[in-house]
C-alpha cells in the first residue's frame, strides 16, 4: 500500500544526520558528486594523479521519460516501472562513484569501466523492456531508444559562460535560469560541508544540510531585486487568464493540509511505485492519493474542501526550514534518504482559484483529467517546462522570481504561485509524458492546434518563515522545496499537481460563473 507520511508535533531535538551523497535522478539527467583531492595533501605525483581522476565527478544520462511520447495506455504503468528501475540504476552507480574515490585516484580509467559501462548495460536491458512492453500493446518503440542507454562522466567544474542574453537572474526576477552553469552546478564554491567521512574531506559545495543545497547563491534579497514582474507569469513567459473573454471565477477552499497528509508518491507520473517522487507532497482535497490509488480509489476519497462537490487531488512538494531538526521522515524515503532535510512547513494560506480564458468561454473538465504544471527535474532537463513563481507578500506585483528564493523583509511572507496550462486536447486526461494532452495558451491568450479553453487553476501558497540569513557565504536557517537529490533543492524546480474529480454538477456551476462573470465558491 501507498505510505502517508504525517508529521508527528513530537520532540526533535537531535540533529538531522549527515544525509548520504547519493543524488538520483529519476531516468536520467546530473547525478552530483563531489570529488576533488584536499588541500593538505602534497603536490606528489600520485596526488597529482588523485586530482586527475577526481575531476569525474558527475553522470549524465539521457532523461528518458520525456523522450517517450507515444506510449499504449496499457503499457503506461509498465513503462513507468521501468522508468523508476532507471532511477535506481543511476542511484546505484552514483553510490559506487561515491565510494570508490582511492580506486579511481589509482586508476584513471576506473569510472568509464567499473561504473560507467556497467550502468549502460542495466541500462540497455531496461530500455529493451521498454520497447517490448510498448510493441506489446501494439505501439512502436522510440527510434534510438537503444542510444539512451550511454552515460558520460562530467567534470566537476564546468567552464563559465556569459552570451550576454541577459542570464543574470537578479536584474528584474523574470529571466529564465538558462545558464544552468552559474546556478549552482559549480561544485566548489566555498559553501562545503566537512561531512566527516573517515577523514577524507568531501566538499559538498551545494549548502544544505544534507550536503544537496540551497546554498546562499540560491537566495536574493527581494527589496534588491530592480524591475517589474505581471502576477501569474511563469518562467514559461505567458500570461494569466481571466482578465477578459471568461472573465469568472470559482474559488474552492480545501485548507492547507491540516491533516498533515504526505507521501513521496506520485500516482501521476509513477502509478504503482513507491516513493516514484524521491521527495514530499504536501497533498489538500482528495485524501486517497497515493501510488496505488486507483481512478475509483479517488472518486470514492474523502475530500478536505469545503465544498464536497470538489473531490479532487491537489499536491505540491512540501518546503522545509533547514534548522538543524529532524522531521518524522528524517530515516524514510523521501525524506533523508533522498536528501531533503530539515522541519516541514505547514502553508499558512493555500488559496485555490479557477479563471477564464481571455479570448473565448471554457469548457468543462473531464474527470480524472491529470495536469502537472513546472518541472520537478528543471535544473538539469532546462527551462522548456519550468514554471517557478515566489515573491513575498507585498511584491507579487513587482517581482516574480522564477529560478531563486526570496529573502523577504520582516512582516511579509514567502509566496509560491502555480498557473497552470489552461488548453486541453478534447480527448486524453493524461499523456504518455503527462505533458501533451495540455498545453498553455499562446501569447494572443487563444489555444493552438485545435485545444480547447478550459478553468484555469491558480495555486498561491503563503508560508510564514524566517528570513534566511547569509553570512560570509554561508545560508543560515535556509528554507527550500523538497527535490529529487540531484536537483539541489533549485528554486526553478518547483512545481504543481492536479487530478479532476469536481463532481459533474459542480464543474458545470464553476463554467457558468467563469463565463458568466461571476465571482463563485
Amino acid at each position: 500500500m501507498g505510505r502517508n507520511t504525517r508529521k508527528r508535533r513530537s520532540s526533535m531535538a537531535t540533529k538531522a544526520i549527515a544525509a548520504s551523497a547519493a543524488l538520483a535522478l529519476g531516468g536520467g539527467g546530473l547525478i552530483w558528486a563531489n570529488f576533488y583531492a584536499s588541500a593538505h595533501e602534497s603536490n606528489s605525483a600520485q596526488n597529482q594523479t588523485k586530482a586527475t581522476a577526481a575531476q569525474i565527478a558527475t553522470i549524465n544520462c539521457p532523461d528518458v521519460g520525456q523522450q517517450l511520447t507515444k506510449v499504449p495506455k496499457s503499457a503506461r504503468r509498465g513503462v513507468a516501472k521501468e522508468v523508476a528501475l532507471l532511477d535506481r540504476q543511476v542511484t546505484d552507480a552514483y553510490t559506487r562513484l561515491a565510494s570508490t574515490r582511492q580506486a579511481q585516484a589509482g586508476d584513471a580509467s576506473y569510472v568509464d569501466n567499473a561504473i560507467l559501462s556497467p550502468l549502460k548495460s542495466k541500462r540497455t536491458a531496461t530500455l529493451d523492456r521498454i520497447g517490448i512492453n510498448i510493441k506489446r500493446a501494439g505501439g512502436r518503440a522510440p527510434q534510438g531508444l537503444d542510444q539512451l542507454a550511454q552515460c558520460q562522466g562530467v567534470p566537476a567544474e564546468q567552464p563559465e559562460t556569459n552570451d550576454g542574453d541577459g542570464q543574470d537572474q537578479n536584474n528584474d526576477g523574470q529571466d529564465q535560469g538558462q545558464d544552468q552553469n552559474n546556478d549552482g552546478q559549480d561544485q566548489d564554491q566555498g559553501q562545503g560541508q566537512d561531512q566527516g567521512d573517515g577523514g577524507q574531506d568531501q566538499d559538498q559545495g551545494n549548502g544544505g544540510q544534507a550536503g544537496n543545497g540551497p546554498a546562499a547563491d540560491d537566495f536574493v534579497d527581494i527589496t534588491q531585486v530592480q524591475g517589474s514582474a505581471q502576477l501569474g507569469v511563469g518562467a514559461n513567459g505567458l500570461p494569466a487568464n481571466g482578465d477578459s473573454g471568461s472573465t469568472g471565477t470559482f474559488t474552492t477552499s480545501c485548507g492547507t493540509n491540516e491533516n498533515e497528509n504526505r507521501n513521496s508518491d506520485n500516482v501521476i507520473v509513477a502509478p504503482g511505485v513507491s516513493n516514484g517522487a524521491q521527495h514530499q507532497h504536501d497533498y489538500v482535497g482528495n485524501q486517497a492519493n497515493n501510488a496505488f490509488a486507483s481512478d475509483q480509489d479517488l472518486a470514492n476519497g474523502e475530500t478536505t474542501c469545503e465544498n464536497q462537490g470538489d473531490a479532487s487531488s491537489y499536491f505540491w512538494p512540501v518546503l522545509r526550514v533547514q534548522d538543524g531538526q529532524d522531521d518524522i521522515d528524517a530515516n524514510a524515503p523521501g525524506g533523508g534518504q533522498d536528501g531533503n532535510v530539515g522541519t516541514i512547513v505547514q502553508a499558512s494560506e493555500a488559496q485555490l482559484k479557477f479563471v477564464g480564458n481571455k479570448t473565448s468561454d471554457v469548457v468543462a473538465m473531464p474527470t480524472a483529467l491529470r495536469i502537472i504544471t513546472g518541472d520537478a527535474k528543471a535544473f538539469v532537463n532546462g527551462n522548456a517546462n519550468a514554471n517557478a513563481n515566489w515573491s513575498c507578500t507585498g511584491f507579487e506585483d513587482k517581482v516574480q522570481l522564477h529560478d531563486k528564493l526570496p529573502i523577504c523583509p520582516e512582516g511579509s511572507s514567502v509566496v509560491r504561485t502555480s498557473n497552470f496550462q489552461s488548453c486541453w486536447d478534447g480527448q486524453n486526461i493524461d499523456s504518455a509524458n503527462h505533458r501533451t494532452h495540455v498545453a498553455f495558451v499562446q501569447a494572443d491568450g487563444t489555444c493552438a492546434n485545435g485545444f480547447q479553453a478550459i478553468p484555469q487553476l491558480q495555486v498561491r501558497l503563503v508560508y510564514d518563515v524566517q528570513a534566511p540569513q547569509i553570512q560570509n557565504g554561508q545560508v543560515q536557517n535556509a528554507f527550500a522545496v523538497d527535490s529529487f537529490p540531484d536537483q539541489l533543492h533549485k528554486a526553478i524546480t518547483d512545481h504543481n499537481d492536479f487530478i479532476n474529480f469536481f463532481d459533474e454538477n459542480t464543474m458545470n456551476q464553476m463554467v457558468e460563473c467563469i463565463n458568466s462573470g461571476q465571482n463563485c465558491q
